[in-house]
């Protein structure tokens, strides 16, 4: 009788023993199934999640009637800025506009802060710096006096005291093809912004302004008499919307959309609404 239990024993065992090992030889293949990737009919593509909108956010000086100014109202408005919102609501984008200071606009489009500058921006002499929508309008440096001034004409400006923008394409000029004549100033002077360019003139601290032709009208439209443009440009130019470089999907883009603001009206009624302020839809040059 010992013995044969010692036999059921010993066959237990073995039994037991091989469930085991039957049960460890099977595990690695179901772990391996386990891992495989799913059918491919059965994986979410990346084209189904949703695709992120761009977002344009526009830098401008907000002293810089009429393409970019603080309203009555206390938000910002302007031409440009309005240009830019016609834009993104035509593609489907975000609109941001942020005040900057106008001498760090390089650092901050660079830093990604802002990717794009939209304010009267003239492109001539800059296109090394930066990546350009197609030009959509004509512009001017031109040399504003007081009414009734003895100054008539640029070469009357020797001896006399001119201001004009920090960084401004009225400065590239002065300091470039129109350097001769800015040598016989008594002085070329820089402010921040065009308004106390303008309070400076008014008071008579200085003599002359040199602006864009765009500021001139807006200053002239809203002081009747006051002010009187020499008849004598210093530049002609064109103004574009300006990208960091190499970003020319995105002035493309925004070139394309603004061709087609022309086509179907916009840009004529946003030149009217700003009429008063010297805009005329005559000096726009972006076409399809």
């Amino acid at each position: 009788m010992k013995k044969f239990t010692k036999i059921l024993a010993f066959a237990a065992t073995a039994c037991l023993a091989a469930a085991l090992v039957a049960g460890c030889s099977g595990a690695p293949e179901k772990q391996e199934l386990a891992a495989q990737p799913a059918p491919a009919e059965q994986q979410t593509p990346e084209a189904d999640a949703p695709a992120e909108t761009t977002k344009l956010i526009v830098g401008y000086d907000n002293s810089y009637p009429p393409y970019g100014f603080i309203g009555d109202d206390g938000n910002p408005t302007g031409l440009d800025l309005d240009l830019a919102a016609a834009v993104c609501d035509k593609l489907g984008w975000e609109f941001e506009a942020t005040a900057i200071n106008w001498d760090a606009k390089d650092a901050l489009i660079n830093q990604g802060s802002i990717n794009c500058i939209w304010n009267g921006f003239t492109m001539e002499g800059r296109e090394n710096d930066y990546t350009f929508s197609e030009p959509y309008m004509l512009n001017e440096q031109v040399v504003v006096v007081k009414a009734g001034s003895d100054i008539a004409d640029l070469a009357d400006l020797a001896g006399k005291t001119v201001v004009t923008q920090v960084d401004s394409a009225a400065l590239d000029v002065l300091d470039g093809d129109q350097k001769e004549l800015a040598d016989t100033f008594a002085a070329l002077d820089q402010l921040t912004d065009y308004n106390n360019a303008f309070m400076q003139l008014e008071s008579g601290m200085v003599d002359a302004v040199a602006c864009d032709l765009s500021i001139a009208a807006y200053q002239m439209a809203a002081n009747p008499g006051a002010y009187t443009q020499l008849p004598t440009s210093l530049s002609s130019e064109h103004y574009a919307v300006g990208f960091k470089k190499g970003d020319t999907e995105l002035a493309k883009q925004v070139t394309d959309a603004l061709k087609e603001l022309y086509a179907d009206g916009t840009v004529q009624k946003l030149c009217e609404k700003y009429a008063d302020y010297g805009v005329t839809v005559d000096n726009w040059v972006l076409f399809e």
